[in-house]
């Protein structure tokens, strides 16, 4: 299978801790840690440092997923899932989380908190018309398909 290169760059807070890495052999995404102890209340969102940054290949994005296990159990999650990291953005890497739960959710330095996932961008552009071309579906939206 095919993979790019990322180059990551470790922070003074980071150190000591795993790179982003993939769990399984064929996992679609990398675990990343926590640099940092932080306790999320229930309805409280929380940029949590990571402790590196990257230079992500031009034409590649990473997506930044909740892990399943902690939306399951505890209901945190990442509000803008998946978040998008461009490839020239070259600051640490923050991961915002969620705590849906109604317990106050305590992350120690070194929890896995969120998946990384490399994918493909495609770039588009945009030309104005006057009339789009008919579909089946129309206008339709927000379950007009059915239940």
């Amino acid at each position: 299978m095919p993979s790019i290169e990322i180059r990551l760059k470790r922070l003074p807070h980071g150190d000591g801790l795993p790179a982003p890495t993939y769990a399984t052999a064929h996992a679609a995404g990398m675990d990343v840690v926590s640099a940092e102890d932080v306790t999320i209340t229930p309805g409280g969102r929380h940029a949590v440092a990571t402790g590196f940054a990257m230079a992500i290949p031009q034409g590649f994005e990473v997506q930044v997923r909740p892990r399943s296990g902690l939306a399951l159990k505890h209901g945190i999650s990442v509000p803008n899932a998946p978040g998008t990291i461009d490839a020239d953005y070259r600051g640490e890497v923050k991961v915002i989380l969620i705590n849906l739960g109604d317990a106050p959710f305590v992350i120690a330095r070194g929890d896995r908190i969120a998946q990384l996932v490399a994918a493909p961008v495609q770039m588009a552009t945009f030309a104005e018309v006057t009339d789009l071309d008919d579909t089946a579906r129309g206008a339709g939206g927000f379950g007009s398909t059915g239940v």
